[in-house]
């Protein structure tokens, strides 16, 4: 009998303390939703803030990451902190657990810190196309984290900031122009003079190409069936990849055109007797 009397007063505590806590409970709910909400609502009018400012379009990405990341973890604080867990237990409990998870993602947090060398130094914006850490690519997002590139196969590489802060960086996007290294051999037969001509003249031809610098063309090498010859010309980064194209595709007509050939390997057989 005493175990039963025992029981039911647990049970009427239980339930005393369960109609006590509801009323915090559902208060918290109510808090987590709207605040949820609110944090949405403030992310999309920060995402019209940006876009009507003009602002660099690296710098909204990672700032609009890292407000979305403080309101919620802000969120967060708030509900506990309505379930009763007071603020002294939250702090310790909140600087306990930032200590076991900061040890458990050192990656997380060089990344973060990569993030924001990035965005302090930047050596690359939204747009640019870079080369680093084995990928090739147009840069489509930076966040707090991780950088997005768009690869020439319209694929989505995801490089960690940490990573990509600490190493090289290729960036085509940084000057406005580049310049072009093109080889073609011809035979030793040729007129090498005038497939130097052909080549300068390919490159006046296209008004994609500049004249200042001016190309340049020289016989690289000398090889076993071949003279090397090399062009070096210059273009604006919009228009590179049509005057590289359109270079390789005209030397090929032109040269066949003055009867300049172009040496490739062959292979001869000789029939027995």
């Amino acid at each position: 009998m005493k175990q039963l009397r025992d029981f039911e007063q647990h049970l009427e505590h239980a339930i005393e303390w369960f109609w006590g806590f509801m009323p915090n409970l559902i208060l918290a709910l109510v808090i987590f939703f709207v605040g949820f909400w609110i944090v949405r609502l403030i992310n999309r009018m920060v995402h019209r803030f940006f876009e009507r400012k003009d602002y660099d379009p690296t710098l909204e990405s990672f700032l609009q990451s890292f407000i979305s990341i403080a309101l919620k973890v802000l969120l967060f604080v708030v509900v506990v902190t309505q379930l009763g867990v007071k603020s002294s237990s939250l702090v310790a409990m909140v600087g306990a657990a930032g200590l076991a998870i900061g040890l458990a993602l050192q990656g997380s947090l060089a990344n973060f810190a990569g993030g924001v060398l990035i965005l302090i130094f930047k050596p690359f914006k939204v747009g640019d196309w870079i080369s680093a850490q084995g990928q090739e690519g147009s840069v489509k997002q930076i966040s707090i984290f991780s950088t997005k590139l768009n690869t020439f196969g319209n694929q989505v590489a995801i490089i960690p900031n940490g990573q990509l802060s600490n190493g090289s960086i290729v960036n085509y996007n940084m000057e406005n122009t580049r310049r072009d290294k093109f080889d073609v051999g011809v035979g030793y037969g040729s007129d090498i003079k005038k497939a130097k001509e052909i080549l300068l003249q390919i490159c006046a031809d296209n008004p994609d190409i500049l004249t200042d610098p001016i190309p340049e063309v020289y016989v690289g090498n000398l090889g076993d069936s071949s003279v090397d010859l090399t062009l070096r010309f210059w273009a604006n980064n919009d228009v590179f990849w049509p005057a590289h194209f359109y270079v390789i595709e005209e030397t090929k007509l032109r040269f066949d055109q003055a009867g300049i050939e172009i040496p490739f390997p062959q292979r001869v057989v000789h029939e027995g007797d």
